[in-house]
């Protein structure tokens, strides 16, 4: 196996002393700009990463973990955090969070900054589900967990919530209130929820031998504006949708601001299902059916599993742990009769 590039290396193709490489790569100052270049560039050259050498040395771990998710603002994500935290304090370890608005190159910075500081282990909810970024990690032993999208082509124990048995929960409960004309806001369809959700919604309307109208399905980014900009589609159709089926809690705010907008009374002229439970669910009059996610369960889980991996290496099996989620009725739905 090819050994990776230290300090040394660095020093030797620079031609100039590890001392002079140290200052350079911790930013300590007084080192010539054209001198600074040069190790700058071995540096690039050799792919040489700053913590590598030393995470081989170390005798004990940091005590540390990274935990990088793709939307900060999205309120699944602070209720995973605060699961996983909880979990981490209880064995004695901190947590750094980063937040790569969906951005793989972002997400990539990150995990270098991540391995250069020698965290112990690595909770992500990826940008880029191809996962070949992520092979700095496996390169540098550093064991990882993924949370809510599965990472392809790369070994990692992953926690999701049974995203299609969720839809199909949501969508058969309108079915059930008689309802035929269901919209979907769908999430994007090259990650795991986004796809997942999408097939759940299908599944239902083949299970009960509703045709599937492509008019009715509306494409999102999990964002506030798409679900607002898709509302706003949906009641420009000649045929309304009865009811509305959000893939995610954000589409779902911009859905709520676009009923308002346009006067169309939810509950009444429009029945709705939400993915995931938010804060504006029981605020709203009437209050919102939503599918709810154990969102703590899933940080907690995801630690756990972290834990293991960093305690006993490799010597574990990939596993793949999927929680269930919970269809909670209030009163934004209601008997459709034509």
């Amino acid at each position: 196996m090819e050994s990776k590039p230290n300090i040394q290396d660095v020093a030797k193709l620079a031609n100039v002393s590890i001392a002079t490489v140290s200052r350079v790569i911790n930013n300590q100052g007084g080192v010539r700009k054209q001198t600074e270049e040069k190790i700058l560039n071995a540096i690039k050259e050799l792919g040489y990463i700053r913590n590598a050498a030393a995470r081989t040395m170390k005798s004990r771990e940091t005590k540390t973990i990274g935990v990088i998710v793709p939307d900060i603002k999205n309120p699944f994500f602070p209720l995973v955090m605060a699961g996983i935290e909880q979990k981490a304090r209880e064995k004695g370890y901190f947590t750094i969070l980063s937040s790569t608005n969906e951005s793989p190159i972002v997400e990539g910075k990150i995990i270098k900054n991540f391995v250069e500081r020698g965290v112990d282990g690595v909770i992500i909810t990826t940008a880029n589900e191809n996962g070949e970024h992520l092979n700095l990690l496996k390169e540098q032993n550093i064991p990882v967990v993924a949370v809510d999208r599965i990472i392809k082509s790369f070994d990692a124990d992953t926690v999701l919530v049974d995203n299609a048995k969720g839809a199909y929960q949501a969508v058969q409960h309108l079915i059930l209130q008689g309802h035929r004309d269901i919209a979907i806001i769908c999430g994007p369809q090259n990650t795991t929820p986004g796809f997942e959700r999408f097939i759940g919604y299908k599944k239902a309307l083949e299970d009960y031998n509703i045709p599937l109208e492509e008019s009715l399905v509306v494409q999102g980014d999990f964002g506030e504006q798409s679900g607002y900009l898709a509302t706003r589609r949906l009641r420009e159709l000649r045929t309304r949708p009865t009811a509305i089926f959000s893939s995610n809690n954000l589409m779902t705010i911009g859905c709520m601001k676009a009923l308002d907008d346009l006067n169309w009374k939810l509950g009444e002229e429009v029945s709705f299902v939400g993915f995931d439970d938010v804060d504006i669910a029981t605020f709203l009059n009437p209050k919102l059916t939503v599918v709810a996610r154990p969102m703590n369960s899933v940080g907690e889980i995801a630690f756990m599993f972290l834990h293991e991996r960093i305690q006993f290496k490799a010597n574990l099996p990939k596993r793949e742990y999927s929680l269930p989620p919970e269809l909670i009725i209030r009163q934004s739905c209601r008997m459709w009769e034509k």
